[in-house]
């Protein structure tokens, strides 16, 4: 039974963390980082941008999705009719390694989420003071769903489940045979514990920080101010009429909308 609860938790976790959300928001963090590299060294949000791709590269590269597959292939699969008769276990070895490896993911992913809150936040607050508008509104677009991404997903919720498992597996394998492979650490039987910080309570600190600074700032007001008369009384008058008859109809010379593309 333990084992097919472990198996289960590790297929969750490999898929939750190589998900096309995070990635994909990965790969839009360091292109903008590579365009905007030469311009903006000593810029405070750009150099939290950085910080956030330094965790995102950490978890990467220390292959978690690839240690949880070949703990899931050393799971031997078991019918209902076999399910009380011996079978082989995971060593200890490989449960400390997997185990040590969760740890540290789960404090990477509340450091990042962490980095991406701040980085949000220095975002906002110099596109309310008119500073490099195309890089911060595109920070603060890519931050808060890459925020969003990993809190929806539930990826350190997760991360933080599968530990319960691989404690209690690990628990019991030593005690049938002591063959310890990490010396000099114990293996804390709570995560929550070992992070020091509520989990569920930190994100909802940060949702209501990222919430609270959309409000009271207002930048959109302040970057775009209310149209004219004249503008406002045209746009009423195209509701009534179609898009192309209007742009034959009137040609007024206002600032371009945010939603156009510019060339």
């Amino acid at each position: 039974r333990l084992l097919s609860v472990l198996r289960r938790r590790c297929d969750i976790a490999g898929k939750r963390l190589s998900g096309p959300g995070v990635a994909a928001e990965g790969r839009v963090l360091r292109a903008v980082l590579y365009v905007y590299h030469s311009r903006m060294l000593r810029h405070r949000p750009y150099l939290a941008l950085q910080q956030v791709e330094q965790c995102l590269k950490r978890l990467w590269k220390m292959n978690l999705v690839g240690c949880l597959e070949t703990l899931v292939e050393l799971i031997p699969k078991k019918n209902a009719s076999e399910a009380h008769t011996e079978c082989l276990v995971p060593s200890q070895p490989m449960l400390e390694t997997v185990s040590l490896k969760v740890l540290g993911g789960c404090k990477l992913i509340l450091r990042l989420l962490d980095c991406c809150c701040k980085a949000f936040l220095l975002s906002v607050k110099h596109l309310c003071s008119k500073e490099f508008i195309l890089l911060n509104t595109v920070a603060s677009g890519l931050l808060s769903r890459l925020w969003f991404v990993i809190q929806y997903r539930c990826v350190l919720q997760t991360l933080m489940s599968l530990y319960g498992a691989l404690w209690t597996m690990l628990h019991l394998v030593s005690e049938t045979q002591q063959t310890p492979y990490i010396k000099g650490f114990t293996f804390p039987s709570d995560i929550s514990d070992f992070l020091g910080v509520n989990v569920f309570s930190e994100a909802k600190k940060q949702k209501a920080k990222m919430l609270i600074t959309k409000k009271s700032t207002s930048w959109m007001k302040k970057l775009f101010p209310a149209m004219p008369e004249a503008v406002s009384k045209v746009g009423k008058k195209r509701k009534s009429e179609t898009s192309t008859s209007a742009m034959k109809n009137h040609s007024i010379s206002c600032p371009m909308d945010i939603g156009e593309t510019v060339v």
